[in-house]
């Protein structure tokens, strides 16, 4: 997917080299979000247009199956709740539509979640069991949410957020304070830990085991973009920085830096830096060449990290995408080994 296309291109490594196999096409404006349900083998995607659809591999192609959104602004995120029976999408109407399959008239019909929202919501992540999600909006608000469906799920036990949950209750809410809106969520592996990053280049956790206790930090970066957890005390979180960075979350609620996770790679050329490598670093970047002779993998926004190997209470790999075009693999094993100090 690319940052204004229609068209969600799916491709395969054959003999060390991406090749596309799959288009899918059936949205009419930018799609704006992608995720693959990795046991069921589907993909749900949203947009622009104010659709959702979900594809299915039938034959050796995909097809699509429309979802009832009922939505009149665009779908800004969408995500598979853990057991792929059910799906959440945010958009830009002030409200949530959690979706799931009706098998009578063969489709996928939604139930609307609107208050207390009064703005875009950006970003979903649900949480462990099932149940409750969270989300993030542009009103500098984090909130948790019940998703409960009770047509394909069986009613949630009692957890650290709270025992009743009713379809759109509202668990728990949050403040990013002033400075900015509010652009990824993540639930920890236990789901009692909640984090979130904003535009004001903060990143903010909540433990739900220790009262709802927000611990949170105002960091010297550009805004992040989004944010993972890697264990239970470590965060990945990106933006643009254009580098992955990890944060630390003790067990005691404090919450630092650790290391920058590129480790940067010298130019070309030595120390001087000639007007036109200047000006092509201006396009790519939008930025002004420094004069350090380092950079980033990546050479623009990251946008996006995903787990690539092992679960959110040990992942030993993960991915990184961004507005360069770009996608990169990391190996904490490899990072551990070539930054001084980092251990994971």
């Amino acid at each position: 997917m690319s940052q204004n296309d229609s068209e969600v291109n799916i491709y395969q490594t054959k003999a060390g080299k991406w090749e596309k196999i799959h288009t899918l096409s059936e949205h009419s404006q930018r799609v704006t979000s992608v995720d693959w349900a990795p046991e069921s083998n589907r993909i749900v995607t949203c947009g622009a247009d104010r659709n959702a659809y979900v594809w299915v591999l039938t034959e050796g192609k995909w097809k699509p199956t429309l979802v009832i959104l009922r939505i009149n602004r665009a779908a800004t995120c969408v995500r598979w709740s853990p057991q792929e029976n059910k799906f959440a999408v945010a958009s830009g109407a002030r409200l949530i539509a959690i979706c799931y399959f009706e098998p009578e008239y063969d489709w996928w019909v939604s139930k609307h979640i609107k208050k207390p929202l009064r703005s875009t919501v950006t970003s979903i992540d649900w949480h462990p069991n099932n149940a409750l999600f969270a989300c993030g909006s542009t009103d500098f608000k984090v909130r948790v949410f019940s998703g409960y469906i009770k047509e394909v799920e069986s009613k949630p036990q009692p957890c650290s957020w709270g025992t009743k949950m009713s379809n759109g209750t509202v668990m728990a809410e949050f403040s990013n304070g002033q400075g900015g809106w509010v652009h990824d969520v993540a639930f920890d592996a236990s789901g009692t830990r909640l984090a979130w990053i904003g535009h004001d280049s903060s990143i903010s956790v909540v433990d739900s085991d220790n009262g709802n206790k927000m611990t949170t930090l105002k960091s010297k970066f550009l805004p992040f973009v989004s944010c993972i957890w890697v264990t239970h005390n470590n965060l990945v979180v990106a933006g643009h920085d254009s580098c992955p960075m990890l944060f630390n979350y003790d067990d005691n609620g404090n919450l630092t830096f650790s290391s920058k996770l590129d480790v940067p790679k010298q130019k070309a050329g030595g120390g001087g830096f000639s007007a036109l490598a200047k000006f092509q670093n201006l396009d790519k970047r939008a930025q002004a060449d420094d004069d350090s002779g380092k950079t980033t993998i990546h050479e623009n926004t990251i946008t996006q990290i995903s787990a690539y190997e092992g679960g959110k209470d040990r992942i030993t790999q993960f991915s990184t995408s961004g507005v360069d075009g770009q996608m990169v693999i990391w190996n904490f094993k490899s990072l551990e080994s070539s930054i001084a100090g980092l251990k994971i």
